[in-house]
């Protein structure tokens, strides 16, 4: 069985169990260690030679689901994780979002949560609409930034604690603003399965990898940190506490309205195509 996932800690601590074959009655599976824009861009795409299961950004979930269904396990979702936007305090009041108005902004992806929380929020609080969104590689954007080839960039992960490096300021923490607003987690990364499988045997097994990592926590830690691509230990178990939660194991009512809300209003704003 063929599965796509990225090399992060939380999908390694995750799928550890199966990939090792520690789940009874699980197929073996082939893995490929992909970046989520990879893979939002393989569902995407008119490849005939998909994966059985991947992971993905859940903003490319609409695009997924002529083929594939999402599981109900093995994603993320969660709080205080959330984008920033930043800025280089040149031509844009910090306190006053209008001042984005007909501005160059930087995203890493047009197909990320973090790119449809970024138009949501700019479609509430920036009246006249910003300029030119511009698609960079995610280490070039605080560079950018800094330096004025753009006004303002979206950053995610480990730059909520570097961009003071680079003299930007926070415009507004764009998870804050989805939780203050929605009172929900964020969707963040969907497992997907092709449509013609077991769905429920797949949804059994990765659900029994998780409660797997959880009771053997240092059963993994030699695989997360091969792949981990030279975090430190500490911000590797950092990584995993704050991406594999409750969420993972079961999404519930709360994460299927968090994928709802985020989605509906993202198609009502022609950011993706409507699901049901």
């Amino acid at each position: 069985m063929k599965i796509y996932f990225s090399p992060c800690p939380n999908d390694t601590f995750i799928f550890h169990a199966w990939v090792h074959g520690l789940i009874p009655n699980a197929p073996k599976l082939d893995v490929t260690y992909a970046d989520i824009d990879i893979t939002n861009n393989i569902v995407t795409s008119s490849n005939d030679s998909k994966p059985d299961i991947l992971k993905i950004s859940y903003a490319a979930l609409p695009w997924a689901l002529s083929e594939y269904e999402l599981l109900p396990c093995g994603g993320a979702l969660g709080k205080g994780c959330g984008p920033l936007l930043l800025t280089n305090n040149k031509g844009i009041i910090t306190q006053d979002p209008d001042s984005l108005s007909g501005k160059r902004v930087a995203v890493p992806s047009e197909k990320s949560t973090a790119y449809l929380l970024f138009r949501l929020w700019a479609a509430q609080n920036v009246a006249s609409g910003v300029g030119e969104i511009i698609v960079m590689p995610f280490h070039e954007i605080m560079p950018a930034v800094r330096d004025g080839k753009v006004d303002a960039g979206l950053v995610i992960h480990e730059a909520r604690f570097t961009y003071q490096t680079y003299d930007l300021t926070m415009m507004v923490d764009l998870g804050n603003w989805w939780e203050t607003d929605t009172n929900l987690p964020i969707p963040l990364g969907a497992i997907i399965a092709r449509k013609s499988l077991d769905l429920e045997a797949i949804t059994s097994w990765i659900r029994a990898s998780v409660q797997y990592a959880w009771k053997h926590p240092e059963a993994s830690k030699d695989y997360v940190m091969n792949h981990a691509q030279e975090m430190s230990l500490e911000v590797a178990k950092a990584h995993i506490d704050l991406y594999v939660n409750d969420f993972s194991a079961n999404l519930g009512e709360q994460g299927y309205e968090a994928i709802h809300t985020l989605l509906n209003r993202a198609a009502e704003q022609n950011l993706v195509p409507a699901i049901k």
